[in-house]
């Protein structure tokens, strides 16, 4: 008996690691426990559509700003920043970050118009570049440089650090970001993606208790989120481990 309820808690580690990781695992110091992979693309699709909304909203308000100076300084970043977008949204990183020799890139955007909502926006896309080429350190630091409050994109890049933070090995920063991210402006879509990431890391870091009031929290809160339908299992696995 003992040899099979062994054998049930090494498929569901494994089962754990395969939700955490959506294109790649790896294998570090001969142990099963493997480190969570960045968002799906679809996590990136849906934040571009998100960003795409929120440029319009912004130069709708830009027009109604009484300084011309400072119009004419946010509408020079929001166009650089669109010519940089269209090669993020084509898979065109490299470009994205250093232009295409006509057009400046998100990293050059940064440095100029850091200070404006644009230049933030610059910042986050950088990082979104950045993970998708595995540059973890380099994403986090352009991530945290976003500071605008958009109710998806905000806990969206707080999220994305914590995904880094998993592949640089650093669970404890880990564990911190998602639980940023999951309290950043509540909404139906980042929030049980987030929350879920959550709960797993404190199941691979051992601690069953915080994994279970993650996942309880979860299905309570977003009961019609597709991770809420996921999470039963893991709540009844660690309802019985904990007995």
């Amino acid at each position: 008996m003992a040899k099979q309820n062994t054998k049930q808690g090494d498929e569901r580690l494994e089962n754990v690691e395969s939700a955490l990781s959506k294109t790649e695992l790896w294998i570090e110091n001969n142990q099963k426990i493997l480190w969570i992979i960045l968002i799906a693309l679809l996590v990136i699709g849906v934040g571009i559509f998100f960003i795409n909304k929120y440029k319009k909203e912004r130069n709708e308000k830009a027009m109604n700003q009484s300084f011309p100076q400072e119009i004419a300084f946010e509408e020079q970043a929001t166009k650089a920043v669109d010519f940089a977008s269209y090669y993020v949204e084509n898979e065109n990183y490299a470009t994205a970050l250093n232009g295409d020799g006509e057009n400046v890139g998100l990293l050059d955007i940064v440095n100029t118009y850091g200070s404006t909502k644009a230049g933030k926006l610059a910042a986050y896309y950088a990082g979104v570049c950045y993970v998708k080429q595995g540059n973890y350190n380099e994403a986090i630091e352009y991530l945290k440089k976003y500071t605008n409050d958009d109710k998806v994109l905000a806990p969206m890049a707080l999220g994305l650090i914590g995904d880094c933070y998993m592949q640089l090995g650093d669970q404890d920063n880990a564990v911190s970001y998602y639980e940023k991210s999951t309290k950043k402006n509540p909404n139906e879509f980042t929030t049980p993606m987030f929350l879920q990431k959550l709960g797993m890391t404190y199941e691979i870091m051992g601690n069953n208790a915080k994994a279970l009031e993650t996942y309880k929290s979860l299905k309570k809160d977003f009961p019609n989120s597709n991770e809420a339908f996921e999470i039963s299992k893991n709540i009844a696995y660690l309802e019985q481990k904990m007995k």
